[in-house]
């Protein structure tokens, strides 16, 4: 009975101990910005046309203003997103270099899945939130998409997001029309993506228009479109489905885990030692 009682509480120590170190690094990650450094042009897919707006830029833009319509706010929007998330090659940097791999003091248990499981989506993680994805500052079309389809629900904007082969966007359905908007590359497009799979060369021609260059992708997204078609999902929470509701559990787990971990064993110590 002794070496039981012995291993218990030895048990209830170690429980309390690491309680203790997760619930301080949580409380060392508040004071934590996972922006991360070294965004230059030599890092960005983009180069010096890349990351045009600065984090404070940013977060003004995203702001609608007053008597903006819907239409007025999913444009700017677009362009915004384009020009403040930084354009980082995704695969081919260590995932820590620019916290990709969600950073142990933001959140652990993403770290710990981005550590311990073989799944590429949180090795490289791809954030649910908007407002996690623009603190973090960077991201591809799926952040850029995903971000934009969450502050447009937000506003009451109805939106889909839309896949092809290789690449997201997001469709606004408008009262008098729809529109296909690329917050990736900052392109928005004046019809809904049904009109571009029957005419792809539009959809090029588009590009090319806005961007002032050529074969930068538009022809890889046309023919994809044209040829292999698209996904229609109803807002982030379709898209990334388990994720979505994962990294909800996680950031309150992140908080109740160490303080049961804690609480538990001190209540069940003192339980012990009171008397009968």
């Amino acid at each position: 009975m002794k070496r039981v009682a012995l291993v218990v509480n030895s048990f209830l120590v170690a429980s309390v101990i690491v309680g203790c170190v997760l619930m301080a690094i949580n409380l060392y990650g508040l004071n934590r910005d996972i922006r991360p450094e070294g965004l230059t042009p030599e890092v960005l897919r983009f180069g010096e046309q890349d990351l045009t707006l600065s984090p404070i830029e940013l977060n003004q833009a995203i702001v609608r203003r007053t008597d903006e319509s819907d239409e007025a706010y999913a444009r700017r929007l677009t362009l915004a997103l384009a020009n403040g998330i930084a354009h980082v090659e995704w695969l081919m940097y260590d995932p820590d270099t620019f916290h990709q791999r969600v950073p142990v003091w933001e959140n652990f248990i993403l770290y710990l899945m981005g550590v311990v499981t073989s799944i590429p989506e949180y090795e490289r993680y791809h954030f649910s939130d908007p407002y996690r994805s623009l603190a973090r500052g960077i991201g591809i079309c799926g952040d850029a998409s995903m971000t934009l389809s969450g502050l447009l629900d937000e506003q009451g904007i109805p939106n889909t997001i839309i896949t092809v082969p290789g690449h997201v966007m997001v469709e606004a359905q408008l009262p008098d029309k729809t529109l296909l908007l690329d917050a990736d590359f900052g392109v928005v497009l004046e019809h809904g993506v049904a009109y571009y799979q029957q005419q792809p060369e539009a959809l090029a021609l588009a590009y090319q228009a806005q961007l002032g260059r050529v074969n930068d992708g538009e022809l890889m997204i046309a023919n994809e479109l044209k040829n292999v078609g698209y996904q229609v999902w109803n807002g982030t929470s379709h898209f990334i489905t388990k994720k979505y509701y994962f990294e909800k559990f996680a950031y309150v787990a992140k908080w109740l885990f160490p303080a049961l971990m804690v609480l538990i064993p001190l209540w069940w110590m003192r339980r012990r030692t009171q008397p009968k």
